[in-house]
């Protein structure tokens, strides 16, 4: 087996030498560095990954469990989360927890046995008291989420009720009278949720316009382009009348979009619709969808920033924080802004 020192010798130089090359440390010349490069080559040595995060009491590995991956904002978030945790030398590893309470549990049980130094959680349906179970794991958990919880918990959120706010706002300038909200949830204002803070947000500005908004108008759906499409009958057989349109997430307003394609009714013309999370395809459809955008870039560098300040112990213990993610209207031709 090929080792430091034969490379060291290979190369002229000290084994320390070889070790700030492998490490990728920055005294190092250019020079100096291409001639180890080309003994590491020779030789075929490779690191001992094991040997070294033992030395080192980390892995270089953090955690990420999503609710699923094949949703558009998900594919979105943990692809920022892979490309800035290289920043901070670390390697992302992704698991699922098919948006269900015990994959959540078991992400945060089995996170030491995988030998994570931390875990980025997005969770949507642990209880508003396990923030017990998060302060008490033995390495640092950050959690994505917009539940809210009993005690303080390191937290990165979205500005969700300010984002339906936005949404309601942009509809109502359209010269929308009639609204309503798919994928939405009336909730207490202790247990928010992504469904419930967007909704709240959303009522309280229609309401605020003078509008009428009855407790049928907001409706609760999966997030699924099947739901989007199919709840278009039954919004319209309650509400012929309605002329606006705000769905929870872009992927439902995909779905609503096709509905009423399939029904004769034109967007915008005849009713206006608008999404949240501002994916990719939005801009791409036709119409173009009118989306609220979060400013997902800040809150994966937050995030990432929160969970490596605790693996490196650079907070105390008690020092949990939360960053509120910013949102802006991204007003596209669904809402004849296009």
């Amino acid at each position: 087996m090929v080792t430091m020192q034969d490379v060291a010798r290979h190369a002229g130089v000290s084994a320390m030498t070889v070790s700030n090359v492998v490490n990728q440390r920055r005294y190092v010349s250019e020079g100096t560095r291409e001639k180890v490069a080309a003994a590491i080559a020779e030789l075929g040595y490779t690191v001992n990954t094991t040997a070294r995060s033992l030395r080192q009491g980390k892995t270089g590995v953090i955690g990420l469990a999503l609710a699923e991956i094949d949703r558009p904002y998900f594919g979105m978030l943990s692809a920022l989360i892979v490309e800035r945790a290289r920043a901070f030398d670390y390697e992302v590893v992704i698991e699922l927890t098919g948006d269900r309470r015990e994959g959540e549990m078991a992400a945060i049980q089995h996170s030491r046995l995988r030998s994570y130094d931390g875990l980025l959680l997005y969770a949507s349906k642990l209880a508003d008291d396990d923030s017990t179970l998060l302060r008490a794991a033995d390495y640092p958990i950050v959690v994505l989420g917009e539940r809210t919880y009993t005690t303080p918990v390191d937290h990165v959120i979205i500005a969700n009720e300010t984002g339906g706010e936005l949404a309601a706002r942009h509809l109502i300038e359209r010269g929308c009278s009639r609204l309503a909200m798919i994928g939405g949830r009336w909730g207490s204002e202790g247990a928010m949720d992504v469904a419930s803070a967007r909704a709240q947000g959303f009522a309280g500005a229609v309401r605020g316009a003078g509008l009428p908004l009855d407790r049928s108008a907001v409706r609760e759906v999966p997030y699924t382009l099947p739901a989007g499409r199919n709840q278009v009958g039954e919004l319209l057989a309650a509400m012929p009348d309605v002329d606006g349109i705000f769905c929870a997430t872009d992927w439902l307003a995909f779905g609503v979009l096709r509905g009423l394609a399939d029904r004769g009714v034109r967007v915008p013309d005849d009713v206006r619709v608008m999404g949240f999370d501002d994916v990719e395809q939005a801009a791409f459809g036709t119409p173009s969808l009118s989306s609220i955008a979060p400013d997902l870039p800040g809150m994966a560098d937050a995030a990432l920033g929160l969970l490596v300040d605790r693996i490196a112990g650079r907070r105390a213990a008690d020092d949990y924080r939360e960053f509120v993610g910013r949102v802006r209207l991204c007003a596209r031709e669904s809402t004849g802004a296009g």
